[in-house]
Formats: C-alpha cells, structure tokens, sequence
C-alpha cells in the first residue's frame, strides 16, 4: 500500500486482547439453573421429612429423623414409643415414598410428550395408558381377575393394561412406517376413550356397588396402595431411571421440540427418536398409574412450572420436573388426607383444583 499524507497520520491500531464471547450469560444461567435445581432437591428432602410427620397422629420431624436415622442403622438413642416407629416406618413412609415416586413419573412424561407432540397442553395420558389401566383395575376389583396373584392382582392388571394401550397406540400410530407427532396424539385420544368405555361398561354390568365406588376412587387417584411391595420398587425405578434416561435425551427432546424439520437438519431421526422416547414415558405413566391410579394434571402442569424455573432447555427441565412433581404429589397427599378427615379424599380432585386454573390461564394466553 503506498504511504500517502493521511495514512501516515492515521495511528495503529493494536487489538485488544478479547474477552470470552459470552453474550447471552449462558455461564451465569447454568450457575442459577443449578442453585434452583438444588434448591428444589433441598425442599423436596424436607418435604419428605415433615410428610412424615403430618397426620391424625402428628409426629415432629426431629422425631421421624430419629426413627428413620435408628432404621437405616445409625447409632441413634430410642426415645420413643413403638407405635410412633410403625407409624413412620411401616404406614407413613411407603406412602409417601409412593407419592415423590408417581408425581416425578408423572411429571417428566408429561415434558416429555409436550416435546415429542409439539403440544404445551399434553400430558401422560394422551397415550391411553391411563384408559388402559383402569380397564385392568376395574376387572380385578369388580370381577376377580388376577385373584391367583393375591393382593397384586389389582396392580399387575392396572400395569398390563397401561403396557397394553401403550403398544396399541403405538401399532396404530406406526402406520405407513411413521409415527409423527399428529399421528401420535390422535391415536392416544381414540384409544383412550375406547378404553374409557370398555371401564364404564364393566362398571354398569357389575352388581357390586361397593366395587364400582372402589373402581371410581382408585380412578381419581390414592396413595392408599403405598405399602412395602414391588409396585413401589417400580414405581421409584421407574422415577430415577426415567429422569436418567430423558434427561440422557435431551438434546432429542429439544431437537422434536423444535419441529421435525430442525431434527433432520441436526441428523436426528424424528420417527426412531419418538419411537425410544415413547417406549420409557409408557413404562414411567404405567408405573406410576398402576401404583397410584389416574391422578390427572400433574404431567399437564409441572413442566410449565418447571420451564419458568430453569428455561426450555430439556436436560434442565427433565430434572426440574421431576423434582417440582415429586414436591407437588406429596403435599396434595397431605391435603388429601386432612381435609375429610377421617375419609379420604381422591388425591385427583387436590391436583385438578390446582391444575384447573393453571390450565385456564394457558388457555387464555394462547388466545391472546
């Protein structure tokens, strides 16, 4: 470049050295998201504790620390009194063990799905498994069926029934070789009101009142089968392995959330990342459904809680839901037991009081 008068007057200009490119505060996001995911892990601890201690006989939780701390093998001075450790240990403890367990399946179905449909208002349910574990219920209460499996008759055939209208929904969603989002959600609403039914007619053809009052109470939800017994083994197995295996696909779920056109152009498979997706959601709804019956709007409202929380990024909203619906499942328990007392209420009508309003509010934003 020849040098002319005003290139020799221009001074140099030395580059400064650049700070880390970081416009969005990606760092300072990750560090909030991980104080409220352990935030949420802290209050669904204590809210484990005071659970415990929370019914017609009230316990401190110093005491049902002490109780749990002298069953898990501590060094811990017995002060109280034999009935207070059944109570904790063999009542208490189950059922609430039951209730984080079913509200974390539900509620990471339910992010899972609103993903995989492209639905904000879908939740667990739309795959029939709720219809299909009803339809077991109702013949092993009104009919007998299962009575060779004893007191798991009633949840075996709730969980085979789940599995059952999981696979016939996927059958009917595969076909021409595709399971696309549309598909998907409409073969879950049709077999689920097939299911629903095939339910109301067992109860109409049976002659037990007393049976179909306990179908209509196990079909609004209860903790009241959280005992120690395999379905709470499943139902926690399914908790943790679930928010594993989901949060393990996020960058699925966030791929089918943005349409499957984006899935094609990051080398995703919408159709094979749908078909893994959907086979652990079934496996957590059933589990949840057979061991707590169909407790609604859990899966429809805690991931959208849980996005306000931690954003819509699915490997923070997996475990946050998780979290916010093991908390919201065992004080809906609590309430559920207290508000009748001594009866007890469905646990479904203190999640549809709760849901029912968020749902409006959702509806009204989107018509704006």
């Amino acid at each position: 470049m020849a040098l002319t008068p005003a290139t020799m007057r221009r001074p140099a200009v030395v580059p400064a050295p650049s700070a880390p490119h970081d416009p969005l505060g990606m760092r300072s996001r990750s560090r909030r998201s991980a104080v409220l995911l352990m935030g949420l892990a802290l209050a669904v601890t204590l809210s484990l504790l005071l659970c415990l201690g929370i019914g017609p006989v009230p316990i401190s939780p110093l005491t049902t620390a002490q109780v749990l701390g002298h069953r898990l093998g501590l060094p811990v001075p017995v002060t109280w009194e034999p009935s207070i450790e059944s109570i904790v240990w063999q009542v208490r403890l189950p059922r609430v063990l039951m209730g984080a367990a079913v509200g974390a399946c539900l509620a990471i179905s339910g992010a899972a799905l609103q993903a995989m449909v492209r639905n904000l208002l879908a939740d667990p349910y739309i795959l029939g498994v709720s219809g299909g574990a009803s339809t077991g219920a109702a013949a092993a209460i009104l009919f007998g069926a299962g009575a060779a499996l004893g007191e798991y008759g009633q949840p075996v055939l709730a969980f085979v029934g789940a599995l059952g209208a999981a696979l016939l929904v996927f059958v009917i969603a595969r076909a021409n070789g595709r399971v696309t989002s549309l598909r998907l959600l409409l073969s879950g609403v049709a077999v689920g009101y097939a299911l629903s039914a095939v339910t109301s007619l067992l109860i109409f053809s049976s002659d037990s009142a007393e049976g179909s009052r306990s179908v209509m109470f196990w079909m609004l939800g209860s903790l009241s089968l959280g005992q120690w017994n395999a379905f709470l083994a499943i139902a926690l197995g399914a908790a943790l392995l679930g928010t594993v295996l989901l949060t393990a696909g996020a960058s699925l779920l966030d791929a089918l959330a943005a349409g499957d056109g984006t899935a094609h152009s990051l080398g995703i498979s919408p159709d094979r990342a749908r078909i893994a997706l959907l086979v652990v959601v079934s496996l957590c709804t059933a589990a949840a459904v057979a061991g707590a019956g169909a407790i609604g709007f859990v899966g429809l409202v805690v991931p959208h809680f849980a996005r306000r929380l931690v954003g819509a990024r699915h490997h923070l909203v997996i475990p946050a839901s998780a979290l916010l619906g093991a908390g919201l499942l065992l004080w809906a328990d609590v309430l559920a037991r207290l508000v009748m007392v001594p009866r007890e209420l469905p646990i479904g009508v203190i999640t549809a009081v709760v849901g029912a309003p968020f749902l409006l509010v959702l509806i009204r934003k989107a018509s704006r």
